[in-house]
């Protein structure tokens, strides 16, 4: 996966972060709308389905995002040192 930060947006362009989301819903057997429903009223800062659908279609998510539907999944991001 590659990670392009925005800075002037406070954004990233996550490469194939849809499949990503896509294969981690279906292997816990959720779905987006289920995500979405479930963390409304919580501490999480997801916004509706249209949204993050049209984010993901269009290739721009921002971070906290991904990594709030990601810790509600049970996953978290790794960032390391690039292997050489």
């Amino acid at each position: 996966m590659f990670l392009f930060f925005d800075q002037n947006k406070a954004t990233i362009l996550l490469m194939d972060i849809r499949k990503e989301l896509k294969i981690l819903l279906v292997k816990e057997g959720t779905s987006m709308r289920k995500v979405v429903k479930a963390t409304r009223g919580s501490n999480y800062d997801i916004p509706n389905e249209s949204t993050i659908s049209s984010e993901l279609i269009n290739q721009r998510i921002r971070f906290q995002t991904v990594n709030d539907i990601l810790d509600y999944l049970g996953y978290e991001i790794v960032i390391r040192e690039k292997r050489k």
